[in-house]
């Protein structure tokens, strides 16, 4: 079918006007623009595909302001890149200087590309062996795409934009600035935006600090402007993945909602804006300090993606985002002749053992991780240079001699022990991080980003940060980091980045520098990928400090947050997956007490809040008894049962009237089966807990609701205080509708607080 059309017509005032409408049907998903004359595009419709899309170019006399008094004459309505030349009187939007400068442009569009763009995979999944098993489509991914040519002649600045409806329902859509004149044009910011509708009135962000990121907050959508900025080189622990509007209380289940993301690891906004004559705009860019982009005669600026996602609740919202990330990773694999595999289950040694390395611990730690079903041995940390501590080492990419000489008990030992233990082997770098007190530091004082010849920025955990823009520090970083890879035969890399990018200036230009910092980050990813077919790589930064799609589409996973307390992490991890793929949100097993929050929680409730993303181990299990080792194993042998479901299962999440509990569960993609966790936080107001709703399954089928495994027998876990059985926790559970469960919903077990249990749901 169509999946874009272009009308043309003239309004009640004789305006020229054409009209785009572009939809993709199966992901329940379309866009409608109106272009007034020669102005640029107005979002007239995001939503639900429209049965009669030749109405849509009606939508400018339907939604046109008409002109009132004491403002301009022509009422402000807000293009995808709102200027003043539009009357509109908000933030500025488009931040361009020429000889420092600021210009005023109005672009008139000279041409409209409406078209389907045959290009990109397109994938099958089948069943086999009882698992998904993907094969490319012999038919390229169809994408509605939107081409606009615009230019101030006057002022000699061109500008192309471009939009699509991706497969997946999510709009993207960017802008190329070209100077067209002499003189330098300076770039600041160009804020594209998404218009959304009058009832959108309330804001969903989240914020957050190291140990407790993704915290939501919620405020009215008034008139003004609100914006969370990121301005430190990465999104950061206080960044909001998403910036969300709907009507009033929309959750994860129910209310129109319409998010924001920008897919750009370096400094960004997002924001929504509305003025006293216009209904509201989201959007978003990158933010430029001066200087840091200019452009000569002929050159161009191309600004980040601006994605948006549309659902009837954050679920549908977020299932888009997944989809896409799922789809690029595929590419990856595919165009690369790289095998699909599970997610191995991981033991990270940083809680374990910190800087105290040594030979036969790791070892003895690498037995113990086989005996729990670990599947990929990770060495944090401590193993280069002078690196005891935090203060001194960072940047000597060299193995240190003092903890791993050269020998039978060398680090290319322990990889080799891991290795024959059937295990995957990883490593610890921050590529991008300096000490002052390193060889690396000593050598060239020019390879890191500082505001003057003089001064350094201020420290963070005694660390600078290197000038990846300059050819020499790039080389040898990438060198040092490729030579190990291969020595040792390093699967997996744990990429860490613990400091603020802050007065990031390039010694070697004199210019701010973090937005080539940030691609040169993106090439070491995909080289070193590209060099050793199969190599993965985690984005880890202080944490769940840097999570965007532009990391996103080169990294394998995320660290969700540098603490792993179970009842923290219930919130970070629900959050977090409202743009990343569960089974890309690094999710491990701690101690307890937890190590950050020294909160004491049963074994169960840390497995549990871990059984649904990337699951892994930070914990000494040389500490352990051996019950524990032999329980661990239990549930991650459980969790490989279920893992390669999670990776294409949609994520929901249901909206509990209690804010002590919480519902998470993966759902298959044709809704056959489920399974779900059911948190008890802390206790709540109801006594015992009152029934909970299962979003995501088919209405109309019947389903067998029962505990999994691992779940079943709550006496002998002791987590429960119910003083009576629950008639439907038994191995044959109870048969109810995938309505009932989605409206009555189902009762849970009694839970002491910090408890958690799984359950699944399958259809007869």
């Amino acid at each position: 079918m169509t999946l874009i059309q272009t009308f043309h017509g003239t309004a009640s005032n004789g305006t020229p006007l054409t009209a785009v409408y572009a939809e993709q049907p199966a992901a329940a998903a379309a866009f409608a623009l109106v272009f007034p004359g020669s102005d640029l595009p107005r979002f007239v419709h995001w939503g639900r595909p429209l049965t009669a899309p030749e109405t849509v170019i009606n939508t400018f006399d339907a939604l046109a302001p008409q002109r009132v008094s004491g403002a301009l004459d022509y009422t402000a309505w807000p293009s995808v890149l709102p200027t003043q030349s539009e009357a509109w009187s908000g933030s500025d939007r488009f931040d361009v200087r020429r000889d420092g400068v600021e210009l005023f442009c109005k672009f008139q569009v000279t041409d409209i590309k409406a078209e389907t763009v045959a290009a990109g995979k397109t994938y099958t999944m089948a069943e086999k062996d009882g698992y998904p098993s993907w094969s490319v489509a012999s038919e390229p991914k169809q994408t509605p795409t939107v081409t606009v040519t615009a230019e101030d002649v006057e002022q000699c600045v061109k500008l192309t934009w471009t939009c699509e409806l991706d497969e997946t329902g999510l709009i993207r859509q960017h802008a190329e600035v070209t100077n067209t004149g002499e003189g330098r044009l300076e770039i600041g910011k160009i804020e594209l935006a998404f218009s959304v509708p009058a009832d959108a009135n309330e804001i969903l962000t989240t914020t957050g600090h190291h140990l407790r990121e993704r915290s939501p907050q919620r405020q009215d959508f008034t008139i003004g402007r609100f914006a969370k900025s990121s301005m430190i080189g990465r999104p950061d622990f206080d960044a909001t993945l998403l910036l969300s509007v709907g009507e009033h209380g929309f959750g994860f289940t129910h209310g129109n909602v319409y998010s924001a993301h920008v897919a750009w690891s370096g400094n960004s906004v997002l924001s929504a804006e509305r003025l006293p004559y216009t209904t509201g705009v989201i959007g978003g860019s990158e933010v430029l300090f001066g200087g840091e982009v200019g452009l000569e005669h002929g050159e161009s600026y191309t600004t980040p993606w601006l994605v948006g996602s549309y659902g009837e609740g954050l679920n549908e919202v977020a299932s888009r985002f997944h989809g896409y990330i799922r789809r690029v990773h595929r590419d990856w694999l595919v165009d690369h002749g790289i095998a699909p595999k599970p997610r191995p289950v991981i033991l990270n040694t940083w809680e374990a053992v910190y800087f105290n390395h040594d030979y036969d611990t790791l070892t003895a730690l690498a037995d113990k991780a086989v005996e729990s079903g670990v599947e990929r041995f990770v060495v944090d940390d401590g193993w280069f240079g002078a690196r005891r501590d935090d203060t001194a080492g960072l940047g000597d990419w060299q193995i240190s001699q003092d903890v791993w000489p050269d020998g039978d008990k060398s680090l290319k030992a322990l990889a080799d022990y891991v290795h024959g233990k059937g295990m995957e082997f990883g490593l610890w770098f921050e590529p991008e991080m300096v000490n002052p007190d390193s060889d690396m530091f000593r050598a060239h004082p020019d390879w890191v980003l500082k505001p003057t010849a003089n001064r350094l920025p201020m420290q963070g955990r005694t660390q600078q940060v290197v000038d990846l823009t300059n050819p020499d520090a790039y080389a040898y970083i990438y060198g040092a980091m490729d030579k190990l890879v291969g020595e040792l035969g390093i699967d997996y890399i744990k990429w860490d980045h613990n400091k603020y990018v802050t007065e990031a200036v390039s010694p070697r230009t004199g210019r701010p520098a973090v937005h080539n910092q940030t691609l040169a980050v993106y090439r070491i990813f995909t080289d070193l990928k590209a060099a050793h077919p199969g190599l993965e790589i985690e984005s880890c930064s202080s944490g769940g400090g840097r999570v965007d799609l532009g990391i996103l589409e080169v990294a394998d996973r995320i660290w969700g947050s540098d603490c792993v307390d179970p009842v923290e992490r219930a919130d970070i991890q629900r959050y977090t997956s409202l743009l990343v793929p569960p089974e890309m949100i690094g999710e491990h097993v701690g101690a307890s007490p937890a190590h950050s929050t020294h909160r004491a929680t049963s074994q169960e409730m840390r497995m549990a809040m871990a059984f649904f993303g990337h699951m892994g181990i930070e914990w000494n299990l040389l500490k352990e008894p051996q019950e524990d080792i032999d329980k661990l194993a239990e549930w991650t042998a459980e969790f490989k049962k279920h893992r390669e479901w999670f990776a294409v299962d949609t994520a929901v999440h249901s909206d509990a009237a209690d804010p002590a509990v919480r519902v998470d569960g993966c759902v298959m993609p044709n809704k056959a089966a489920a399974i779900y966790r059911f948190t008890q936080l802390t206790t709540s107001q109801t006594y015992p807990s009152a029934p909970v709703r299962l979003p995501g399954l088919d209405p109309d089928a019947v389903y067998v609701v029962s505990p999994l495994d691992v779940s079943l027998d709550l006496a002998k876990q002791d987590i429960g205080n119910g003083q009576s059985p629950l008639g439907w926790w038994t191995a044959d559970g109870v048969k109810m509708t995938g309505r009932a469960l989605a409206a009555y919903g189902i009762r849970p077990p009694a839970l002491h607080p910090a408890q958690a249990v799984l359950f699944k749901v399958v259809r007869i």
